[in-house]
């Protein structure tokens, strides 16, 4: 008994100096946030991860990385006064001269299928902390060999750079669904001495090599039972969204229709620099919100704070976003 009593006492004793660490080591997180330094150069940092259910699918929402750039007037509302652009982001309490960007592919589990929307950067992206996406799903439990279906929501190099590791298939099990009008346009010779050449490139690199493996869709097409592929061009010619459903439950898989959650959407007029038909993706932008905010239904945008998933009201000519919290929970 006694010698159970000792072990009883160094257990909690353990338990009680990890408490007390915790504190320090959430200081010293605290600290390199606001400094920039690092005390402790061997911490291990895991990937963001985020689970939830829609009806009976699991949704894996991986945060493949974060990239911070400056001047978010040059991006966003470049048919507005820089000025304008700064204000309504001071009025969102979020910096007027910076932008974090995040990048969210996600994995739907249907339980006979493994469906794995946009890629990341992949192994291109890991020297600048961007491609951590089969981290992620290693630590939500899968692997890349089990997922047996990559769709695709457009042939951006931050939705497809993962499709390739180490020159071969990441995904060696899965078959692709990638948009007809997408592929089209980036695998075309036409595209070489244009400013669209590095994307074809990209293409041919990290796509063509899957195509024996691809199903092309169109607007309308299944491309898993409940999972629905809607046309949705503007910022790309073939950019598609994903309506998915499960036990009456529903979700938009919006890729980059919008692509910052107040400058994209309270603004969906204002135009964005990587949007090749301007015009047409401020429509494309106003039509898929519009069904969502009317049918209350969650979306998961690429480019939305993660963990990505949210909802829609309508607010001031635009759309306000609300993230989730506990609504896939309980």
């Amino acid at each position: 008994m006694a010698s159970s009593t000792r072990m009883k006492r160094r257990t909690l004793f353990a338990a009680g100096l990890g408490l007390l660490v915790a504190p320090a080591i959430l200081r010293d997180k605290a600290e390199a946030a606001a400094t920039g330094e690092r005390r402790n150069m061997n911490v291990t940092h895991l990937p963001e991860i985020n689970q939830f259910k829609l009806g009976s699918y699991k949704f894996t929402v991986v945060r493949d990385g974060i990239n911070v750039s400056e001047k978010p007037y040059e991006t966003y509302g470049t048919n507005q006064d820089p000025e304008t652009v700064k204000a309504l982001l001071a009025a969102s309490f979020l910096p007027s001269d910076k932008l974090a960007n995040g990048y969210a592919p996600a994995l739907i589990d249907t339980g006979s299928d493994v469906i794995l929307v946009d890629t990341g950067f992949g192994e291109n992206g890991r020297p600048r902390g961007t491609g951590k996406l089969i981290e992620g799903l290693k630590a939500a439990g899968y692997s890349a060999d089990d997922v047996t279906i990559v769709a695709l929501t457009h042939l951006h190099g931050d939705h497809i750079g993962g499709l390739m590791e180490n020159g071969a298939p990441a995904f060696r099990n899965a078959r692709y669904a990638i948009g007809q009008a997408e592929y089209d346009f980036w695998s075309d010779k036409r595209r070489e001495g244009t400013p669209a050449e590095a994307g074809h490139k990209a293409v041919l690199a990290n796509v063509a090599p899957l195509v024996e493996k691809a199903t092309f869709i169109k607007d309308g097409e299944s491309v898993a039972p409940g999972i629905t592929a809607m046309l949705a061009a503007g910022h790309s010619p073939g950019h598609m969204v994903f309506h998915v459903e499960s036990e009456g439950k529903r979700l938009m898989v919006t890729g980059d229709t919008a692509n910052h959650y107040v400058l994209s959407l309270l603004r969906p007029d204002w135009e964005v620099r990587f949007d090749m038909d301007k015009a047409q993706a401020a429509a494309t932008r106003r039509k898929v919100f519009d069904m969502i905010a009317t049918d209350k239904i969650a979306f998961l945008g690429y480019h939305m704070p993660f963990p990505a998933v949210g909802f829609i009201e309508r607010q001031e000519g635009g759309y306000r976003f609300v993230p989730k919290t506990y609504q896939f929970d309980i």
